[in-house]
């Protein structure tokens, strides 16, 4: 079935003022399912086909005069000098929403279309389900644990399938298919290797000689085998908090500058940490960082989804010790949100975010939230106690 995704309307606003749309994400985000569904007088053709392929490479200017209308371009990434014979035809025939071009890969896509698209086409982004997004299918994770093995890749909940089976053919592919076509990596058993260590650092500190170490790799092979992972929308770096006020100065002196580590989806670092059962996740020394990186994640869909992608996210670290999971910059001061996969309720999980709180109320108004894993919503006297199946619905997330 195809449910609505939260990204459609700041699509369909950008359909209306941009030549071309340019979306890309991780393969199977729901990708091409959106634009189809948006976008369903377009003409439709894929770059993965390997006729329709070398067509576009070989004779472009064909290529393109066969879509006179207009089309969306799947996977366009596989043959990147056809935006440069794109550019001309936009500019011949500038109508809005005309050109709709999906991608999987980040780095290449983004680096063809700044160079030949620039100002005509809006870039958006699609990761996999969001929260509110998951709700919307029948046959929905009910609980917090199911929530996080289960994670959001959409095909694992339209086709009601088991989380493990379905990632662990994904990542068969990624590593045997995608990799390959965006880096030359000579030993996918130690890339495979690296991915499933990143896994077990998601929610840490980004530490290069560590994970090179552990791996038995280059520190400079580390660096690049991540910048893999990042292109293909697997994990991202969260960035420390650099506040910008003047006098924030002694503040800054204090903090760490590593950034740190997250996955986008959860069910992926689940597989690859071997959890195949909610059961297993339950006592899994990891699961507090897991649920760490799913509420940043939940909050980097949110951001996205609207189109805001100028939000300020980043986490807060001193070297004393004082921590803080996510500050969210908004125009009337910051949140500090903190997750905690504890269950119950107590004021002492507030303890990490009202230390942080100190550090910067005299300087930037703070709110303090707590999303943790229980059920009950509570507004005490330092923050918000936001359950983890409501963070979908908090306002600190909402522009």
């Amino acid at each position: 079935m195809t449910v609505p995704r939260d990204l459609a309307p700041a699509l369909t606003r950008a359909a209306h003022s941009f030549p071309a749309l340019t979306l890309t994400g991780p393969r199977q985000s729901g990708k091409s399912t959106l634009c189809r569904d948006l976008f369903a007088q377009h003409r439709y053709v894929s770059l993965e086909a390997l006729d329709v392929r070398t067509f576009a490479l070989e004779d472009p200017r064909a290529f393109l005069a066969g879509l006179a209308d207009g089309a969306i371009i799947d996977e366009v990434q596989r043959a990147p000098d056809l935006l440069s014979y794109l550019q001309g035809v936009i500019d011949d025939n500038p109508t809005p929403g005309r050109w709709v071009l999906t991608g999987s890969q980040n780095f290449a896509l983004l680096d063809s279309v700044s160079q030949s698209l620039a100002g005509r086409t809006a870039v958006h982004h699609l990761l996999p389900l969001s929260r509110s997004e998951a709700l919307r299918f029948p046959r929905h994770p009910k609980t917090l644990d199911e929530t996080l093995i289960t994670g959001g890749y959409p095909r694992i909940l339209d086709r009601e399938l088991d989380p493990a089976q379905w990632l662990g053919a994904y990542v068969t592919t990624y590593i045997e298919r995608d990799v390959r076509s965006v880096a030359n990596v000579g030993d996918l058993t130690t890339f495979q290797r690296f991915v499933e260590l990143c896994a077990g650092r998601t929610a840490q500190l980004l530490n290069y000689s560590s994970l090179a170490n552990d791996c038995g790799i280059s520190q400079p092979t580390a660096k690049s085998w991540l910048s893999i992972l990042e292109t293909s929308y697997i994990v991202f770096r969260l960035p420390p908090f650099h506040p910008g006020h003047p006098g924030h100065a002694g503040v800054r002196k204090r903090l760490v500058k590593m950034p740190k580590l997250h996955f986008y989806d959860t069910g992926l670092v689940c597989w690859l940490l071997g959890i195949r059962t909610p059961d297993q996740l339950r006592s899994h020394p990891l699961r507090g960082a897991i649920f760490e990186s799913w509420v940043v994640s939940e909050a980097y869909k949110h951001m996205l989804n609207r189109g805001d992608s100028e939000r300020s996210l980043s986490f807060y670290r001193t070297r004393d010790g004082a921590e803080v999971d996510l500050v969210i910059e908004r125009e009337d001061g910051l949140t500090l949100l903190e997750a905690k996969a504890a269950a119950t309720a107590s004021a002492s999980l507030f303890d990490g975010v009202n230390r942080v709180r100190r550090h910067l109320q005299d300087r930037s108004p703070c709110r303090l939230e707590v999303v943790y894993g229980g059920e009950e919503a509570q507004s005490r006297s330092l923050g918000k106690l936001v359950p983890w199946a409501a963070l979908h619905l908090e306002e600190s997330l909402i522009p």
